[in-house]
C-alpha cells in the first residue's frame, strides 16, 4: 500500500501543460467527435483483435516462423500486458485526471492506485503490432496506425499524460518484437503439425 505522499513518481512537471492542452481541445470537440474519440479509444483494442485474426489467415500461406507468431501473438501481447502491470506499480504514477484540473474529461477518470505509467491501452496495442509486423509487413503497417491512434486518444479522453503512452508504446514494442522474435522459432513444430490434424488450420 502506497500512504499520501508516497507517490514514486509525478508526471505534472514532465508535460502536464501538454496534456491540459490536448484535453481542452478534445473538450471543444463537436459531440459527435467527442463520442468517437472516446469509443475507439474504449473500444479500439477489439481491432487489435481483427488483425489478429488476419494475419493468422495470412499466415496459412506462409511459412513456419509466420504461422508460429500469428498463433503466439496473444500470447505475447498477454506478456507484455503483465510486465507492465509490474511497472505501474514501481512507479505508482497518479492518473493526470487526479491531479490536474482537467475535468470533465472524455472518459471518466480511474480510481486511486489505478497508475498512470506506462498506458496499457498503449503497451497492448503496441506489443500486437510489433508482432504483427514480424508476420506480415502490411497487417503490421496498420496495427502500427491503430497503435498510435490508440496512444493520441488516450491523452485526449484525458486518462494518460502523453508520456505515459510514449513509455507506453517503447515498452510494448520492445516487448512485442522480442517476444515475436522467440516465438518464430516454433516455425518447424508448425511445418510438423501442418502434415496432421491440424493442417486446414495452419496452412491454406
Amino acid at each position: 500500500m502506497t500512504g499520501p505522499g508516497l507517490l514514486a513518481f509525478d508526471g505534472r512537471p514532465v508535460d502536464g501543460g501538454l496534456y491540459l492542452r490536448v484535453v481542452r481541445w478534445a473538450q471543444h470537440l463537436p459531440s459527435p467527435w467527442q463520442e468517437a474519440v472516446a469509443a475507439f479509444s474504449a473500444y479500439g483494442l477489439g481491432l487489435l483483435a481483427a488483425l489478429m485474426l488476419a494475419a493468422w489467415w495470412r499466415a496459412r500461406r506462409l511459412g513456419g516462423e509466420a504461422m508460429a507468431r500469428a498463433l503466439t501473438a496473444p500470447f505475447c501481447v498477454a506478456l507484455a500486458f503483465a510486465g507492465d502491470t509490474l511497472l505501474k506499480d514501481v512507479l505508482r504514477e497518479p492518473r493526470p485526471c487526479r491531479v490536474l484540473p482537467a475535468a470533465p474529461t472524455l472518459e471518466a477518470c480511474p480510481g486511486a492506485g489505478d497508475w498512470a505509467l506506462p498506458s496499457n491501452h498503449t503497451v497492448i496495442v503496441f506489443a500486437g503490432a510489433a508482432v504483427l509486423w514480424l508476420v506480415d509487413r502490411r497487417i503490421g503497417a496498420l496495427a502500427l496506425l491503430l497503435a498510435a491512434g490508440m496512444g493520441v486518444s488516450r491523452v485526449a479522453v484525458g486518462v494518460h499524460y502523453p508520456h505515459d503512452v510514449l513509455l507506453g508504446a517503447l515498452v510494448g514494442t520492445a516487448a512485442g518484437y522480442g517476444l515475436g522474435r522467440l516465438a518464430g522459432r516454433g516455425g518447424g513444430l508448425v511445418e510438423r503439425a501442418r502434415g496432421g490434424a491440424l493442417e486446414r488450420w495452419l496452412g491454406a
